[in-house]
């Protein structure tokens, strides 16, 4: 490797001062290759469906704040639905406080 390195006095390697944790994130999928493709198909496929769900468009407000909003209604009706799939409507209505 040395062949391939600067004649120059000065030998300096730059590196993004947050390197060791993608440095760290290589080293984990290397133990773990097929992590990536678990991933996809846990973590990614709520984003996709609650995508389709706003019909891959764009959001219906404007800001950060009312955008942040439209986005934790979205989220919130996801795991709802979820939870009416998984457990059924009869735990979720005695989960929730009375009025």
């Amino acid at each position: 490797m040395k062949a391939q390195c600067t004649t120059g006095k000065e030998r300096r390697i730059k590196r993004w001062e947050h390197e060791h944790v993608v440095d760290a994130m290589q080293r984990r999928l290397d133990l773990k290759p097929d992590a990536m493709r678990v991933r996809r198909r846990t973590a990614q496929h709520p984003f996709g469906t609650i995508k389709a769900w706003m019909g891959a468009t764009h959001f219906l407000t404007r800001g950060l704040r009312r955008v942040s909003t439209e986005m934790s209604l979205h989220v919130l009706a996801y795991n709802m639905k979820r939870v009416i799939a998984i457990r059924g409507i009869e735990p979720l209505l005695a989960a929730l406080p009375a009025r």
